[in-house]
């Protein structure tokens, strides 16, 4: 659980929003399509304040909650 609460922290999200975006920088430089895709991922679950790994821990999918 500790990892959940680490990614639903501020710093945590801050992580995945940069991470990201910097797969969707690689991805407009020639990068697989798909790494993309998980950059958009990244970004809208970052910004949303959500962990989706929580659950798998029992923890709920509310960064704010966890």
């Amino acid at each position: 659980m500790g990892v959940a609460k680490f990614f639903a922290s501020s710093v945590g999200r801050w992580l995945r929003v940069v991470v990201g975006l910097a797969l969707i920088v690689g991805t407009l430089t020639g990068w697989a399509l798909w790494l993309g895709i998980v950059g958009v991922l990244f970004v809208v679950v970052g910004a949303a304040n959500v962990c989706l790994l929580a659950p798998l821990f029992g923890g709920p999918l509310n960064g704010r909650r966890l």
